[in-house]
């Protein structure tokens, strides 16, 4: 059966390490279950990486929710030896901000029309945190996420974070409050690991990171920068293979094949596919 988001708790508890990795569709969904990630998070990051866009805000909530159908697919498909990775899904830009009743509407349809168990959402504002506390009290179970939030980009840019004392202490307070608010982990992106070692220490929900030093709970991924498959890599992300290129050479070289005399008019007909 599929894990719960308490079991991240109990992994974190136990001293377990964490390993999250994005997926888009079927294909993805059953590489990263093969590889044994213990959540699986369809990231609006597919936004750049599936759909071409320059950032995650174009991407919709009916958009999320078709990927995220796929990506359950995917994963019920794939065998497991044990639990099935949670499945996570973002919500998107706009789909819980504008209201506390849009909000629960958004995060409930995630819940009703796909497999996933639990949303993310960015921020802690005044008016996210009276979110996350109505979607919690609702039964939906949510994942915080903070430094660098991409829907933010254009306050904020893609910079690293809380690089002073006073960003620091802001960060500290917001994720106490996720916390408080009910969040069942925290995705920390793109800020000092001397800052997220200490929030490791002060939460007791699993502190999942991305660009934030390797002492965190967990770690988390957009699996194609893993990969190699993206054009231009985030500076905390280095590909392990070179995917892209890897990929490139292998259809250039059977393109090439197919253009070779031997596959002339003259050459014996292939069989059918």
């Amino acid at each position: 059966m599929p894990q719960r988001p308490g079991d991240l708790l109990l992994r974190k508890q136990a001293g377990l390490p964490i390993s999250v990795l994005t997926a888009w569709d079927a294909l993805s969904a059953a590489v990263v279950a093969a590889a044994g990630a213990d959540a699986v998070l369809v990231g609006d990051s597919l936004a750049m990486v599936v759909l071409g866009h320059g950032t995650t805000l174009p991407v919709t909530l009916d958009e999320m929710l078709h990927h995220c159908r796929a990506v359950g697919r995917g994963l019920a498909a794939e065998p497991h030896h044990g639990h099935a990775p949670l499945l996570i899904c973002d919500l998107p830009f706009l789909s819980y901000q504008c209201s506390a009743d849009e909000a629960v509407a958004a995060a409930g349809r995630v819940l009703k029309e796909t497999p996933a168990a639990a949303v993310k959402l960015e921020g802690a504002e005044p008016e996210t945190l009276v979110v996350i506390d109505r979607l919690v009290r609702s039964g939906i179970p949510v994942m915080g996420h903070l430094g660098l939030t991409p829907q933010s980009v254009h306050r904020l840019g893609y910079r690293r974070q809380a690089v002073d004392p006073a960003g620091q202490e802001r960060l500290r307070r917001q994720a106490l409050a996720l916390e408080r608010a009910g969040c069942f982990s925290l995705v920390l992106e793109h800020v000092p690991a001397e800052l997220a070692t200490e929030l490791c220490a002060r939460l007791t929900i699993p502190v999942i990171g991305i660009g934030a030093g390797d002492a965190c709970d967990g770690q988390v991924r957009v699996t194609a920068d893993l990969l190699g498959l993206t054009v231009r890599q985030p500076p905390f992300c280095p590909p392990l293979l070179a995917g892209r290129s890897l990929a490139v050479e292998a259809l250039r070289g059977w393109i090439k094949a197919q253009r070779s005399p031997a596959t002339s008019p003259e050459a014996p007909a292939a069989p059918h596919c």
